[in-house]
């Protein structure tokens, strides 16, 4: 098992998708725990298999 640093963790926040790392603001209970959940889920498989953290392909970026 990969050491939890920061780098280590912001990457894998990074590859989550997108309605996770927004869903987290939502108003909706069940929609943040979900949020939670997947995020959660992007950092265990970023400490199972660091190396094979990658955005997904099918995701879009937002202009900010």
């Amino acid at each position: 098992m990969e050491r939890l640093t920061s780098p280590l963790i912001a990457e894998a926040l990074l590859s989550a998708p997108g309605w996770a790392r927004v869903g987290l603001t939502s108003p909706k209970p069940d929609l943040r725990e979900n949020a939670a959940r997947e995020l959660a889920d992007a950092i265990a498989r970023a400490l199972s298999a660091p190396e094979q953290i990658s955005q997904d392909e099918g995701q879009h970026t937002l202009a900010l």
